[in-house]
């Protein structure tokens, strides 16, 4: 990543962290910006993350290890990883009319993962997420080995998990991203 790029992404993250106190009360910017500084990989992750229109916002801090959390913040599910089956299995799976790609590749192209369900409910105390879109989260084994995939939503003020097959995929439906700096 060029300085130019970095400095823009830098300067776009912190007028985020600063307009949304609320997500990340006691954290201070200049500790965080230190981190991010010393890491040119978690940049390009966040970089990745903000190109497909994730918005990622600091949301906590891991008091076990001392990473800072960044999540995607986008009011609806991020545009640009949308139409996506869950997985690589489910990708070969489909016979016919494969979407581009699948979530949980992306995410770790991002060198991110998936939300749990934990992260994505903890996620929902922030502000209110995909009232009209829904997205993908991090799969339990047993479901997955079944064939299925877990997705989330936010309606009728209320946070709810469904079920649904892992090849499928939906304009509505994409994936949030946690990357742990």
């Amino acid at each position: 990543m060029k300085k130019a790029e970095r400095q823009a992404l830098l300067a776009v993250l912190q007028a985020r962290f600063e307009q949304n106190g609320g997500r990340h009360a006691g954290l201070v910017w200049e500790k965080v910006a230190a981190r991010l500084e010393a890491d040119a990989g978690k940049l390009e992750s966040l970089a990745a993350m903000e190109r497909t229109g994730g918005e990622p916002d600091v949301i906590g801090l891991d008091k076990k290890s001392g990473a800072y959390l960044f999540c995607d913040c986008a009011p609806e599910s991020p545009t640009g990883r949308r139409s996506l089956c869950y997985d690589r299995e489910a990708l070969e799976a489909r016979k016919e009319n494969k979407p581009e790609g699948s979530a949980v590749e992306l995410a770790a192209s991002f060198g991110a993962e998936l939300l749990t369900e934990e992260q994505y409910r903890t996620l929902q105390t922030l502000g209110m997420f995909d009232r009209k879109t829904s997205s993908w989260i991090a799969t339990p084994p047993a479901i997955r080995k079944l064939g299925g995939a877990l997705f989330c939503d936010r309606r009728y003020d209320q946070v709810f998990v469904y079920h649904n097959g892992a090849e499928s995929y939906y304009a509505a439906r994409g994936f949030r991203c946690l990357l742990r700096v």
